[in-house]
């Protein structure tokens, strides 16, 4: 499908798309680029590269695709320093869970002579780095591409053809609809999972110790994408504020009605919010999107 593959970043995503890549012989030569020199000896080393460099102008050299996999805060900056050594028709995509600030970040700094592809694999643990990333993680998983009005067809579906070889379906957005739509899917429910850890470390030291010993399923399930990477969350929040904000402020409204109807015992109104929600949830569970199997897991 491909005679070379660059992924920029190597850490979950990156990895698991690179075992898929090797797995489906989807690419004649994959490169991985860094910016960790230890990343790169673990990457060769694990056998998920052909070559591993630091250098961005050199690891694209000669790729006829380029994946960042990078936080989308410093996707522009690493696109700065290989966007002048790209091949003449080489396609260059992303994973980044924000699109339009991505766009507005690489399109600038790519020439014509390149064709740009955004897309967003909707997967992933709570895990970070390059061992942690297995190739079946994008199997039944959505892949939303936001490609430009001006992108060229054939590169549309060149990223399609490898998405699905993965395993993904794929789904093509507006960019600013996809923000809005993972602000709400994605963004919002790891601010309150942060947020909920964040409620419970500020609780007296003897009340703090037994919510950690005595998690429930409950705060157990809900908290546990928190521990995901600092990094790239603060790079999700920072960059798609318009969305996560107006959801912020529809859970906020949400939140205060059910306060509401607790102080006055207004079971009738729990009853009813409880049971639309649960319907929505088993929505969730019918269309495939709640069969989560670990790597681990049998």
């Amino acid at each position: 499908m491909f005679k070379q593959i660059t992924f920029i970043g190597f850490g979950l995503i990156g990895s698991s798309l690179a075992r898929a890549v090797i797995e489906k012989n989807l690419s004649d030569n994959v490169v991985c680029v860094d910016q960790s020199q230890d990343v790169c000896d673990r990457v060769l080393a694990m056998g998920l590269a052909d070559e591993a460099t630091t250098d961005p102008a050199l690891g694209v050299q000669g790729s006829d695709l380029v994946i960042l996999c990078t936080p989308v805060g410093v996707m522009g900056k690493v696109a700065a320093q290989f966007a002048g050594h790209l091949e003449n028709g080489c396609i260059v995509t992303d994973v980044g869970s924000v699109k339009n600030s991505v766009i507005k970040a690489l399109q600038p700094r790519l020439s014509n002579r390149v064709h740009l592809v955004p897309a967003h694999p909707i997967a992933g643990t709570e895990f970070s780095g390059p061992e942690n990333g297995f190739a079946e993680l994008f199997i039944n998983r959505w892949c939303i591409l936001t490609p430009q009005p001006h992108t060229e067809l054939q590169a549309i579906e060149k990223i399609t053809a490898l998405w699905e070889a993965c395993g993904s379906n794929v789904e093509i957005m507006e960019p600013e609809h996809h923000d809005l739509v993972l602000g709400i899917t994605s963004h919002l429910p790891h601010l309150i999972a942060y947020t909920i850890v964040g409620t419970a470390n500020d609780l007296e030291d003897d009340i703090k110790s037994e919510v950690i010993k005595f998690s429930a399923s409950g705060f157990r399930d809900f908290t546990r994408i928190a521990s995901s990477d600092p990094t790239m969350w603060r790079d999700v929040f920072l960059n798609n504020k318009d969305a996560v904000l107006e959801m912020l402020q529809r859970f906020s409204e949400d939140l205060t009605a059910l306060q509401k109807a607790i102080r006055k015992d207004d079971g009738d109104y729990l009853y009813q919010h409880f049971s639309e929600t649960r319907d929505i949830r088993n929505e969730i569970i019918d269309a495939g999107q709640a069969d989560y199997v670990y790597p681990d897991e049998d």
